[in-house]
């Protein structure tokens, strides 16, 4: 069975969550397997990472900072995250249009 690979990017990310994907909950069991925010100012920023799951946010990183021209890669080295039909993912900059976000899903696992 073939692989439904998915990508979410945001662009211009700042202090309101966006939420991932695309302003709606996941619909089936997807696996997370890169998240890469990238720092598009020219001073230092901090980022949060959080998944909305049941009524309770989980960070995957909280106050993250990446310095200007930086970027900030979560899931790597072969991690991966489950989120299951329901769940969203966030994502936050302490500063106002200063980061762009690329989500990479692996859909509909089973």
């Amino acid at each position: 069975m073939a692989q439904d690979f998915k990508r979410y990017p945001e662009n211009d990310v700042g202090t309101a969550a966006v939420d991932i994907p695309n302003g709606a909950d996941f619909t089936t069991n997807d696996a997370l397997v890169g998240i890469h925010v990238s720092n598009i100012i020219t001073s230092s920023i901090a980022i949060d990472v959080y998944i909305a799951s049941g009524g309770n946010n989980i960070y995957l990183v909280k106050g993250a900072p990446i310095p200007p021209g930086s970027s900030l890669q979560l899931l790597d080295g072969g991690a991966k995250v489950v989120v299951q039909s329901g769940d969203r993912l966030y994502v936050k900059s302490d500063t106002a249009s200063s980061a762009d976000v690329w989500v990479s899903v692996v859909a509909a696992i089973s």
